[in-house]
């Protein structure tokens, strides 16, 4: 005769250590990873204040993101504390885990103590549908898709990298887009500039960008500046952003948008573009090099010509936004290793990338400062760039 099912349970919890929740609420914040097994319903109506959302039927497959160190003490709970013992048992005996142990009586036990319960934020029917490939992902899940839609994300530019960027941002969900450009749509711009159409020349490209992202998706909130990106109101605009796109196409403004972003911290996800090859990196203030470590001045106007002096492949500028699109979503997501002291640069004729590791400079005048040198007198007020890139040659 097979056992039943409760001796089957019985069996399950002999081989495991169990936790009352009192304990689990004293060693919350002393190193202890919490891991709610539930579904995602049950996870929406309350879990454990710093818990992680792991459901048990993902669990072989997503654990590791969550502890990936097999030693460290790891308590489980769910419903009852039936399915957490199950999953107990799964990391001790099938994944060798060392310190594991389930939460006797689950959420229900916890709640009738009287101990905090977290209340999250939940997607909405339509949301679940629109992003139900995001939510398969382990490394984006509910949490990460609420992340997304909590970034703010400020796009320079919306042009041939910032059409592109933009649709893929909105497209994943980032919930405020901010966009600079102070220029209108015209038929040039089409052959790569995506976010824009025909009908549309002689439109603001900010009201233009606005129309096709709302279009894609309402969730998005887009504030528009139809400025142009200057020392004068930089201060004003790039404070509150998460992060920015740089789709910049000059010198002067790419040096004024570095030293900025460092004094404010945010960190900028930059290309550039010209012919059929492109260049990509994240600058992340003080966690790598900034944009001056990579070039202290920039090259000769030879080296350096404009798109709209030597023409570049339309579908290049697509290439090189989806890949910041990809590098936001990273730094939003806390997940995958950003180029952050990398550039990656891509030649379209020969399908080739290539990396090339860019080191923070010691003698750096802008990041080898310590931030809290600088006071408030001297955050707003920027050297004339348009000299210093004339002099440089």
């Amino acid at each position: 005769m097979s056992p039943s099912g409760a001796e089957v349970l019985r069996q399950i919890k002999s081989r495991i250590d169990e936790v009352d929740p009192s304990t689990v609420r004293e060693q919350l914040g002393n190193g202890a990873t919490v891991i709610d097994v539930r579904e995602d319903e049950e996870w929406s109506t309350g879990h454990i204040p710093g818990a992680t959302h792991v459901p048990k039927s993902f669990l072989e497959s997503r654990i590791e993101g969550t502890a990936p160190d097999r030693s460290e003490h790891v308590i489980l709970y769910c419903q009852s504390g039936n399915r957490s013992a199950w999953a107990a048992r799964t990391l001790i005996e099938d994944l060798g885990y060392e310190n594991v142990e389930s939460m006797t009586g689950g959420i229900t036990l916890w709640k009738d103590r009287g101990y905090d319960v977290e209340q999250p934020r939940t997607l909405t029917a339509e949301q679940r549908e629109r992003y139900s490939r995001h939510l398969l992902l382990p490394e984006v899940g509910s949490q990460g898709q609420q992340k997304l839609l909590d970034a703010k994300v400020l796009l320079l530019g919306a042009g041939g990298l910032g059409s592109p960027t933009a649709l893929y941002l909105a497209a994943a969900g980032v919930g405020t887009l901010g966009i600079v450009d102070d220029d209108e749509v015209d038929l040039s711009n089409l052959q790569r500039q995506v976010i824009h159409t025909s009908d549309r020349i002689g439109t603001p490209k900010v009201d233009s960008a606005q129309e096709t992202i709302t279009a894609l998706n309402p969730d998005v909130n887009v504030e528009k500046y139809a400025v142009r990106l200057g020392p004068e109101n930089i201060m004003d605009i790039l404070p509150g952003w998460d992060i920015v796109v740089d789709g910049l196409d000059n010198f002067p403004t790419r040096y004024l948008l570095n030293d900025a972003s460092v004094r404010l911290r945010i960190p900028v996800v930059s290309a550039a573009i010209l012919g059929f090859e492109g260049q990509l990196s994240v600058f992340k203030p003080y966690d790598g090099p900034c944009y001056r470590c990579l070039f202290p001045v920039p090259p000769p106007a030879e080296l350096a010509p404009s798109c709209g002096a030597n023409g570049v492949l339309g579908v290049l500028p697509g290439t090189m936004g989806m890949l910041q699109a990809t590098e936001v979503v990273k730094l939003i997501l806390d997940a995958g290793d950003p180029l952050i002291g990398r550039l990656l640069m891509y030649d379209a004729l020969a399908a080739r990338t290539t990396e090339v590791k860019v080191r923070r400079d010691p003698d750096c005048e802008i990041c080898s400062r310590d931030p809290e040198e600088i006071d408030d007198d001297e955050l707003g007020v920027f050297p004339d760039y348009e000299a210093f890139c004339a002099g440089a040659h």
